[in-house]
């Protein structure tokens, strides 16, 4: 029996925070209110992860969070509080590191013909002609001769098995690569089973692309010489020390080394090479995560073999996709996903753009919320401070607000830097089809690469859908490609109308072929990392006009949502996805949900701030190191110091260093400058020890610190009653002033938060009020409104009615007022540094009946009613129909 879905709680594991560590948690989230569990990746990872995205491994639960073991004690626990679990899986990647991943190295140590050598996404047939049949492995400090020759690659044998090691890193020996060094350590001991030995390496099936019993022959025919190898040299000293010394002569000689590794099917190479040569898809830029063929059946069932046994078995109820637009066919994943865990909860990491939906095939409940995010955030926003604020950022860093352009900069700079193995592989395919097309075959392969670089520069959304299956390109598909088109040729008249004209059609499957077809499914898998590289990780942390702003899915080019807006995108959200995860803070927001709800207020009062931040600027300038931090980056501070103070040096100087790397304009995590960020460590350092500095910033922040908490519970009351399914990020029930990761996965003392809840129900409104330091008043409301959830269901379900209630009177654009069901009224203030706590005449008419005020006490008779009485004793209200008694 599936606990009914009236909310998540997201906790995320690692090595500190283990399974065992979330099943004491448990007693705690269900007096909360929580329905479900949401955890953080669980499978096995690399060594150390703190996040549990790096899997190697998923056959098995993560030893390092307690193993399956500890998953059993934690489903115990759930079932005994009466609750569900919800498991983030990870189906587009693999980490690759080292020996860990035992896919990967069978893939090293066979290449084509390893039985996982489908798995992954390697384009084997077109790597370079250098390389043949073979993977590029960037993991080298410098150039592979200079390393080689400096003796930092070496060989080594251990228990029948020999391999190749530099520093930290190791990889495996093909065996059939063994057959000259075997022959030497023959002839040097006589041992004739070491000569049987090396001719079994010369006649193992080659590493090409092998057919599947070739390859199972190969794998059998290298356990036995392992083992004969192991057993010879284990009871023979004279051949262990005789491979010891070959082992150490080809050391010795850089020649023999460089000879043995070339018989390899991998290539090492200096880590600078991924940014070109790679030949295989990644996660975004991350070399140490390839991507994974879950279009291949084998594939899918090996990744989803334990998630889909535990819903079977009954102790998972939800499933969270991680990062499906990697994918080549995502909704043909979903489809067969949803087909294996039928009556499952499944949502999707989709980022969806202004105004984008999520695909109607997609047999899921919903997205994991950056949508509900940026919508409700955008209440609390005053558009009327767009103008002033504009003005104030081009001053101060005489940099324009065309944010368009910056995105389209921003996404062409990592395409370049960042993206070029991946862009350069399209680009080969490119080449291949217009050479099979005799009115596209004169253009150069740069006039190709250009055309592919601008229109994935230009292209609108993460990506599109299309599929050679019936009716797999959509209008959606069509508008979005048509629209990069078109801004490519306006961006660049260096282009041929025709080329371009030529690769929309390729990318909307109008040209038949099989390599044509390759083309566009492939374009979509590149214009996903070029936006999330682009815009996440790039443009975000250049454009600081309004920081709260800056998030995953949002527009920071955009000031604001209406209330009549966000009741509309609150209806079609109901008719589309009811049951959608509903969040505010994630483990990948820039800026959690509080230092976003105090932040929006400078939207209210812009010219107070220019006026302040002008003055702070001018203090501080003996701070710096001659220009250094420039302008933008000393407003990035400011408002990150605004959002999340009190925060000591440590964290203030980490987060300043993540975001100036990610800004890469005068440093990077690539390319970082030492000097620079050694000014930015100096300014972060000298000004928080400046006492007037200080004394300033805290008297700028004393007057914003209330009505930004009335913000945050706000929108945690909308996002608690609004149509799906509310998620709480860990720790976030009470106020929550952290930054983007890592600072957001801090560790959460759920000690006190549980001591909290104890005392509460014991307390007034106003004995709450008075705590607000404590953060009483935001876990009040979460703890009234999933009660509120629990007790009525029927209100909060995926067919319940979301009635939008007008106030009226001179305040009336200050509230945001709805009906859930037939008996759940949220009333909640807006813009509240305007409103300056004075409702006037503003008045809002209760639907007949008596309703209880679950945060106040209160209780009023339907009619028409002055907003400042409902408002008088707690800053939200929500109301709960008193049932009719006979």
């Amino acid at each position: 029996m599936q606990p009914e879905r009236i909310a998540t709680c997201r906790l995320q594991l690692h090595p500190g925070f283990s399974l065992d560590d979330a099943a004491r948690v448990v007693p705690y989230l269900a007096r909360l209110g929580i329905s479900h569990l949401y955890l953080s990746p669980i499978l096995q990872a690399v060594r150390g992860s703190m996040h549990g995205y790096d899997v190697v491994d998923p056959s098995r639960v993560n030893d390092e969070l307690g193993g399956e073991a500890a998953r059993q004690r934690l489903c115990a626990a759930l079932e005994q509080a009466g609750m569900g679990l919800v498991l983030d899986i990870v189906p587009n990647h693999m980490a690759v590191a080292g020996d860990q991943n035992p896919w990967w190295w069978d893939v090293l140590e066979n290449g084509p013909s390893s039985r996982f050598a489908m798995f992954f996404d390697v384009d084997w047939e077109s790597s370079e002609e250098r390389w043949p049949n073979k993977v590029l492995l960037p993991v080298l400090g410098d150039h592979y001769g200079r390393i080689l020759e400096a003796g930092e690659i070496r060989l080594q044998y251990a228990d029948g098995l020999f391999e190749l090691a530099c520093h930290e890193h190791r990889f495996p020996l093909d065996p059939s690569s063994l057959n000259d060094l075997l022959y030497r350590v023959c002839r040097a001991t006589g041992i004739e089973l070491l000569g049987f030995l090396a001719e079994s390496c010369a006649r193992l099936p080659q590493p090409e692309l092998t057919a599947r019993d070739s390859a199972t022959r190969r794998h059998r025919d290298q356990a036995v010489i392992r083992q004969l190898l192991d057993d010879t040299t284990s009871q023979d000293p004279a051949a262990a020390e005789a491979i010891a010394a070959e082992v150490e002569r080809i050391n010795q000689d850089p020649d023999a080394l460089d000879a043995l590794i070339e018989r390899q099917n991998y290539r090492l190479a200096w880590w600078r090479t991924a940014g070109r040569d790679l030949g295989y898809r990644r996660f975004f830029d991350i070399n140490d995560l390839a991507g994974l063929r879950q279009e291949r059946e084998e594939v899918f069932q090996a990744v989803h073999a334990l998630p889909i046994r535990w819903v079977d078995e009954g102790s998972v109820h939800g499933l969270r996709v991680d990062h499906p637009d990697g994918m080549r066919d995502p909704a043909e994943y979903f489809r067969r996903l949803a087909h294996v865990c039928p009556d499952t909860w499944i949502v999707a990491e989709k980022i969806l753009e202004p105004g984008e939906s999520l695909p109607d095939d997609w047999p899921i409940a919903g997205s994991t919320g950056y949508d509900f995010l940026n919508r409700v955030q955008g209440l609390f926003v005053d558009p009327a401070g767009e103008a002033p604020l504009t003005r104030l950022f081009e001053d101060l860093t005489g940099e324009d607000t065309d944010y368009a352009g910056l995105v389209y900069a921003s996404k062409r700079q990592v395409l370049e830097d960042l993206l070029g193995s991946e862009l350069n592989r399209l680009s080969a395919l490119f080449v291949d089809i217009c050479e099979r097309h005799r009115r596209h075959r004169d253009y150069t392969r740069h006039e190709l690469y250009l055309a592919l670089l601008e229109v994935v520069s230009c292209f609108p959304v993460y990506r599109t859908y299309v599929s050679p299956r019936e009716g797999g390109v959509t209008a959606a598909d069509v508008g979005c490609v048509e629209t990069a088109i078109e801004q490519a040729a306006e961006r660049s008249a260096a282009l041929d109308s025709e080329l371009l004209q030529f690769l929309r059609d390729l990318l909307l499957l109008r040209i038949p072929g099989e390599r044509e077809t390759e083309l566009a499914l492939r374009f979509q898998q590149l214009t996903g990392p070029a936006m999330a590289k682009g815009v996440e990780d790039t443009a975000l942390y250049r454009f600081h006009r309004l920081t709260p702003l800056n998030e995953v899915g949002g527009d920071p080019g955009s000031f604001g949502v209406s209330v009549d807006e966000f009741h509309h995108a609150s209806a079609r959200a109901r008719a589309r996805h009811p049951e959608a995860m509903l969040a505010t803070s994630t483990h990948d927001t820039k800026r959690s949900e509080d230092v976003r709800a105090r932040l929006v207020l400078l939207s209210e009062i812009p010219g107070a701030w220019a006026q302040t931040v002008r003055r702070w600027m001018r203090h501080n300038a003996r701070h710096r190191t001659g220009e250094w931090p420039e302008p933008a980056t000393e407003y990035l501070y400011y408002q990150t110091l605004l959002g999340a103070w009190p925060i000591d040096a440590e964290r203030m100087t980490a987060y300043m260093e993540k975001a100036v790397r990610e800004a890469k304009q005068h440093t990077s995590w690539t390319h970082p400058q030492e000097d620079y960020e050694q000014a930015l460590r100096e300014f972060v350092s000298g000004t928080l020890e400046d006492a007037g500095f200080r004394s300033a910033l805290e008297s700028f922040l004393q007057p914003l610190v209330g009505p930004g908490r009335t913000n945050s519970l706000a929108q945690t009351l909308i996002k608690l009653t609004a149509p799906g399914i509310p998620d709480i990020y860990q720790g976030s029930e009470l106020w929550d002033l952290s930054l983007v990761d890592p600072d957001n996965r801090r560790p959460v003392d759920f000690e006190t938060r549980h001591q909290l809840l104890e005392e509460i129900g014991h307390l007034t409104p106003a004995q709450i009020s008075a705590r607000a330091d404590e953060g009483l008043p935001k876990q009040w409301v979460v703890q009234q409104a999933l009660a509120l959830r629990r007790r009525h269901p029927e209100w909060f379900r995926p067919d319940a009615a979301y009635t939008p209630l007008g106030a009226t009177g001179e305040r009336a654009r200050h509230a945001v007022a709805y009906l859930r069901g037939e008996g759940a009224l949220v009333l909640v203030p807006r813009l509240v540094l305007g409103l300056a706590g004075d409702w006037f005449d503003t008045r809002l008419r209760l639907p007949p009946g008596v309703w209880h005020n679950r945060l106040s006490g209160e209780t009023f008779e339907g009619g028409d009613r002055p907003v400042a009485k409902l408002l008088d004793a707690f800053p939200v209200a929500l109301l709960e129909r008193e049932e009719e008694t006979a």
